[in-house]
């Protein structure tokens, strides 16, 4: 098959790009390659991604539609998947227009995309942080999540709700993700499992918030692939799925569209992750307790039942092997130096 895929310098869309080609599908792949984070660690990924001839990609802004227009009708995609945004939660708090311009604007330049090309399936990455505040756990599809902490959540909330009206008037095949804090080899180096690991391997002490009680439910990178594939050839239809054992379909009642979530259901305690990457690395953290952020939320728990029914699996990596897989990366790459001459890629 043909794939579309936006944000493919990211983490996530790396990955996703990579499981793809090794299936033999072909990938054009669209990226901004936004200063967020070191552009080196983007621009390695996109360099292991074009050793394939099935991968050609574009850079530029999710903003510019014509830009995006003239790279998706080069793809001719079977499949649109959506994963390019301005990610991070506090970041948000500081700099809100890029999320406006990235995770709305360019969300919806994409439906545009989506309305005229008419793919056989647009997938949407969302994100946990929709759920906001709920105090039941663990998170279910069918929860109400009108609440956002954040304006990161908020944006990726309006995104769903743009996609559903896309789907409802045009017809648009449409699933939306809801990831679960995903995690692994060539990670992001805003997110806690990297940062950890730097400070820890450079002497440097971790910044604990939440005095280390939050729950996270860690979904491995390689689990969200697996996941994102199998879903793929389950485009929302008008015919809702059989269940079973009190499982809600959230397939929409007057467009083909739906919601799920990705993650594992088993949440571990930030304290315990630490613990975990300490073993890994075989050093103590120096730990700078720290009161809670704003904008962050004290448990995250994925229900993976509608996920396990639609495509007989769910997220299982354990964060004890998944850690290991990103101190292993981590320590044989080491991308994120401080000199290009300390970038190199490795020639695995």
């Amino acid at each position: 098959m043909r794939f579309f895929v936006t944000g493919t310098a990211g983490f996530i869309g790396f990955h996703l790009a990579q499981r793809l080609l090794a299936d033999g599908h072909t990938v054009v792949g669209f990226d901004a390659m936004t200063s967020y984070y070191d552009v080196r660690l983007k621009q390695a990924r996109h360099a292991l991604l074009e050793r394939s001839s099935r991968f050609h990609a574009h850079i530029g802004w999710l903003e510019d539609l014509e830009e995006l227009r003239n790279a998706a009708e080069a793809a001719e995609p079977d499949v649109i998947v959506h994963l390019a945004a301005q990610a991070g939660v506090r970041y948000s708090i500081d700099s809100p227009r890029t999320y406006v311009d990235s995770n709305l604007v360019g969300s919806f330049n994409v439906l545009e995309l989506a309305r005229t090309m008419k793919p056989q399936h647009l997938l949407l990455a969302s994100t946990s942080s929709v759920y906001g505040g709920n105090v039941s756990t663990p998170f279910r599809e069918v929860d109400e999540a009108d609440r956002p902490l954040s304006f990161y959540a908020a944006t990726k909330k309006a995104m769903e709700a743009m996609s559903h009206s896309y789907a409802h008037l045009f017809n648009v095949p449409t699933t939306c993700f809801r990831f679960f804090t995903v995690y692994g080899p060539w990670g992001r180096p805003d997110m806690a499992l990297f940062r950890f690991v730097d400070a820890i391997e450079n002497g440097r002490p971790i910044d604990v918030y939440g005095e280390g009680m939050m729950l996270r439910d860690f979904t491995y990178v390689g689990d969200l692939v697996e996941a994102v594939v199998r879903l793929v050839d389950r485009a929302p239809t008008e015919v809702q799925a059989a269940m079973g054992d009190g499982v809600a379909d959230t397939l929409s009642p007057v467009a083909p569209w739906r919601v799920i979530n990705i993650g594992g259901g088993v949440p571990v305690d930030l304290l315990s992750f630490i613990e975990t990457i300490e073993r890994c690395l075989g050093k103590a953290a120096v730990r700078n307790m720290l009161p809670m952020q704003p904008g962050d939320v004290p448990v995250t728990c994925c229900d993976p039942r509608l996920l396990e029914a639609l495509t007989g699996y769910r997220p299982a990596t354990s964060v004890a092997e998944g850690v290991e897989h990103f101190v292993r990366w981590y320590t044989e790459e080491r991308l994120m130096l401080s000199s290009p001459e300390e970038a190199q890629l490795s020639r695995a």
